[in-house]
């Protein structure tokens, strides 16, 4: 049954629906604590993102639902309470029972999220889909599901690359005739490969990853019809460098950098 939403939420849920829908390309520049949220948030982002990857490596565990959700989704409730953004949980392959952890996600004020589908079989992946849009709908929340394939990640290194995008349209097409709003295509960075996949899917359906030093130019990705960029751990990955790189200096006889700034 339908729950009585709450009116914030579902405003939330609302603004990031229509913010994937939006001629105007959807950047996200992955979030993994508080002080990373709120770092983004106040360079006028209009929405947050969370990285599974990043938040696991902050706590000593691997990637790929290593991190117990418990602890997982308590950073995740600390980084909706610190912004007043929309916020979009990574939550992996769901745990093992994708509604189920999207409600848990809903009742922490998350209106979004990601998840992949492994290539498992596609009957399989459209039900995970199904259960968390039905996980929204029993909220009384639009919940934006960025379902994400692995088809290209995961393609064998001799299959023909032509049937390796006939099969990340396929199960995309899958997800979205299951009700998921966009879909994430990570492994996507030429642009011809780009420009196919966005077309089969139709406009503002395409979500990428920016990779460094590889990806288009968020504005060349918003020119072929992509709904939204994110950064997934590489944001984390270019705040590390920094670090490193600053106290590599220092221990050589350096200085911190000038012009660090005070943001915490």
């Amino acid at each position: 049954m339908t729950q009585l939403a709450n009116p914030d939420l579902a405003a939330r849920a609302r603004t990031l629906l229509d913010l994937h829908e939006a001629p105007e390309i959807l950047t996200l520049a992955n979030v993994w604590d508080v002080v990373s949220a709120q770092v983004v948030a106040d360079t006028g982002a209009r929405a947050l993102a969370t990285a599974s990857h990043s938040i696991a490596s902050s706590f000593g565990y691997a990637d790929g639902e290593n991190i117990p959700l418990e602890l997982h989704l308590d950073m995740v409730r600390r980084i909706v309470q610190a912004v007043d953004l929309p916020v979009s949980m990574d939550f992996e392959a769901g745990y093992g029972n994708p509604g189920e952890t999207a409600r848990r996600a809903i009742e922490i004020g998350v209106v979004g999220g990601n998840l992949e589908d492994q290539m498992k079989p596609l009957d399989q992946a459209v039900a995970a889909v199904e259960a968390v849009m039905a996980a929204g709908r029993e909220a009384g929340i639009e919940f934006v599901l960025n379902a994400r394939t692995d088809a290209v990640l995961r393609a064998d290194k001799g299959a023909p690359r032509a049937q390796t995008i006939d099969e990340a349209i396929r199960r995309g097409r899958a997800f979205l005739e299951a009700g998921a709003p966009v879909v994430f295509v990570p492994g996507l960075v030429a642009r011809d490969e780009i420009q196919t996949v966005a077309q089969a899917f139709g406009p503002r359906k395409l979500t990428v990853i920016s990779v460094p030093g590889v990806s288009l130019p968020v504005s060349e990705l918003q020119e072929l019809g992509v709904a939204r960029v994110s950064t997934g751990p590489f944001t984390q990955r270019v705040a590390l460098t920094a670090l490193q790189d600053a106290a590599a200096a220092l221990l050589a006889g350096g200085t911190l950098p000038a012009g660090t700034r005070p943001l915490n």
